[in-house]
């Protein structure tokens, strides 16, 4: 699980809370707040 701040890494990811799924595309992008709820809790989708 990730939380919105961290830097993960590249690939898509899925709020925990509303199932959004959103895609960072650079090595050195941040885990946003969800766009659709807000969540904070990220987990990697392939």
């Amino acid at each position: 699980m990730y939380t919105t701040g961290e830097k993960p890494g590249k690939g898509n990811y899925k709020c925990l809370k509303c199932g959004q799924v959103i895609t960072l595309d650079d090595e050195t992008d941040t885990l946003p707040p969800c766009p659709r709820c807000g969540g904070t809790k990220w987990d990697k989708v392939n």
